[in-house]
């Protein structure tokens, strides 16, 4: 916990939402983002175990594009890198390169470094 932006002097806590691959294969596509939304516009950050693919990653963007005002700044988003491909012969036994990604409130949440195996971020 951080001391409170306003100085105020209380703590600040931050609650980390981390959903399992296994929830994420039962939801549509519109129900993840609309689940990733709703935790963000709370102030949560959410941890995916196995993240979206490019197509539910950009509607998330579009999603949250519309609705960006003054109470809701947007979202900071960072998965791992994915692996690069040698070959597609290579491709074909891979059958989900997704990773995981943290994803939380554009005002809370700063990516400080992104590696191949690790994400660091000031969540404040």
């Amino acid at each position: 916990m951080r001391p409170s932006p306003t100085g105020s002097g209380e703590s600040v806590d931050v609650q980390i939402n981390m959903i399992s691959a296994d929830r994420l294969k039962s939801l549509s596509s519109v129900e993840k983002v609309a689940l990733i939304l709703e935790d963000v516009k709370r102030g949560q950050v959410v941890i995916l175990e196995n993240g979206l693919d490019p197509f539910e990653e950009a509607r998330l963007i579009e999603s949250t594009m519309t609705q960006i005002g003054e109470v809701f700044s947007g979202i900071e988003i960072q998965s791992y890198p994915h692996e690069a491909k040698k070959s597609w012969l290579g491709r074909l036994g891979k059958k989900d390169s997704r990773r995981m990604t943290v994803i939380g409130p554009a005002d809370r949440m700063k990516t400080v470094r992104c590696e191949k195996d690790m994400i660091s971020a000031l969540i404040s």
